[in-house]
């Protein structure tokens, strides 16, 4: 190795530790810390666009079914995790980046950054939808609990339970296929909609519905969507811990980390 390439090498180790060691606001770390971050933003965006907006054609129009949204929504989230899962990880949910930090798969210093944006992204989204649409109370595309707040509740304890459990089987295991990992969560979130959308909307993430709220002033039931998906996100990546390889201790294989996958992201 040439005394370049050792300088070139000494320097890209030093960057390394300096976005390990140090906050969001160094200059280390600023930039790609923002392309995260916009990316997350984006992706955010566009789920939200297409799902929410699939929801708000079928009540205004009539012309998507319920079975479509479902497959809408499974499909965008699939779509956007392939195209910035590689920049950001592709959370587009907060109950997800807060589980991912629990359990040391992701530095807790970002967890508020991407909440905010993926939070930005929902509300932009909403602000689209309801300048393009006549969106009356009959047609908000937010959620609402059906019955009561418990049975929502409880639905999205046990979607979002399955999502984070899905999504740290293929996504943050080194014994999974990484490249599936996009097509088992949008299978998932498509075939939760099927069972928990006539019960609670089926969010599963709580920027999904504050955005909605947000824009159309709507907070009926909000704390469901807010507390439902976070203790189900963090049951789901608990169960899934405990299901790890055993040839080594379970602290061991909680800090360890994963392979290329779409969901990794690195300080």
């Amino acid at each position: 190795m040439s005394k370049i390439e050792e300088g070139v090498a000494t320097f890209n180790t030093h960057v390394e530790n300096e976005n390990n060691n140090t906050s969001c606001c160094s200059s280390a770390s600023i930039v790609p810390i923002t392309q995260k971050l916009i990316a997350e933003l984006i992706g955010m965006y566009f789920v939200i666009f297409a799902g929410c907006g699939a929801v708000a054609v079928n009540k205004i129009y009539g012309s998507v079914t319920f079975p479509a949204v479902c497959v809408t929504w499974g499909l965008i989230v699939m779509v956007m995790i392939y195209s910035v899962g590689h920049i950001s990880g592709a959370h587009f949910n907060p109950a997800v980046t807060i589980t991912l930090a629990i359990f040391k798969r992701f530095p807790w210093f970002q967890v508020p950054w991407y909440i905010i944006a993926q939070l930005i992204g929902s509300i932009l989204a909403s602000l689209t939808l309801s300048l393009m649409m006549d969106v009356t109370p009959k047609a908000y595309f937010g959620t609402l609990p059906v019955g009561s707040n418990v049975q929502s509740l409880v639905a999205e304890i046990i979607i979002s339970f399955l999502l984070m459990f899905v999504i740290s089987g293929v996504v943050t295991d080194n014994r999974a296929i990484g490249e599936l990992g996009g097509i088992a969560v949008g299978m998932t979130i498509m075939l939760n909609a099927f069972v928990a959308g006539p019960i609670s909307g089926a969010s599963m993430n709580p920027a999904r519905s504050i955005g909605p709220a947000i824009v159309k002033n709507v907070y009926q039931g909000i704390w469901v969507y807010i507390a439902g998906p976070i203790i189900g996100a963090i049951a789901g990546g608990f169960a899934y811990n405990l299901l790890r390889s055993t040839h080594k201790p379970l602290s061991n294989e909680l800090t360890q980390t994963a392979s290329s996958n779409f969901l990794k992201t690195t300080s």
